[in-house]
């Protein structure tokens, strides 16, 4: 049996397929003909947290987690796609290159996303609980960014899954099983790579952090607009 070592911790597994259910569940109820907007809001705190966790956890969480261990600088980026073009397979024991840049992105995009949410209304159903609070110009942008942004979004994650399987049926390289099992084989990384465990306790507390702060953000601090009606 080939030997296997531990990279990805659970809390990055979680939040990984977490992360597809929840954006799938976005698109899906963002129309309002669903009649599901509620629940659009609802899963939209979700992304805040999931993004605000996963932030934290870059920095605090285990060894491959961390921004400054998988954040490319501009000579590995160009050493990458030089090996993607030939017939050179590069292992990783964390993210390549070009999976690093897509964690920041698809991070920054979602995080923009569910914050400009938070301030917008779509004047019939329902309403952010910041709406109000900001110039009526400065609104309409943010409703056109928060309209427009999830199709980079549903960009973003299609150049992911097809990277996903080119790198799965042209180099020959399973990235999925890694990030269900966490584990990859002995002749890909050194025992070096591997990490001693998934820090559970400190991602929990990290967990119940973002979700106290989220509380906070959306339901204790969110402003009361008094509407006068004539």
């Amino acid at each position: 049996m080939i030997k296997q070592y531990l990279v990805w911790d659970l809390p990055i597994r979680i939040f990984h397929w977490g992360f597809v259910i929840l954006l799938l569940a976005l698109w899906y109820t963002s129309e309002q003909d669903r009649g599901l907007i509620e629940v659009h809001m609802k899963l939209g705190y979700l992304a805040l947290g999931f993004v605000l966790f996963r932030i934290i956890w870059g920095f605090v969480g285990t060894t491959h987690a961390r921004f400054k261990n998988f954040v490319p600088n501009f000579y590995q980026v160009i050493i990458y796609i030089r090996g993607s073009l030939s017939d050179k397979t590069t292992q990783y024991a964390g993210h390549n290159p070009a999976g690093s840049l897509m964690v920041l992105l698809m991070l920054l995009l979602v995080l923009v996303q569910a914050s400009t949410g938070l301030f917008i209304n779509d004047e019939v159903f329902s309403s952010g609980p910041y709406s109000g609070v900001l110039s009526s110009e400065l609104e309409r942008l943010l409703k056109f960014i928060h309209s427009n942004g999830f199709n980079a979004i549903l960009l973003m994650s299609s150049v992911h899954v097809f990277a996903v399987f080119y790198y799965l049926l042209v180099k020959k390289q399973n990235l999925i099983k890694p990030m269900v099992n966490g584990k990859k084989a002995a002749h890909v990384i050194s025992e070096d790579a591997a990490i001693e465990s998934s820090k559970i306790v400190k991602a929990a507390v990290v967990a119940i952090a973002v979700a106290a702060f989220v509380y906070w953000l959306v339901v204790l601090n969110a402003p009361v607009i008094e509407e006068y009606y004539y």
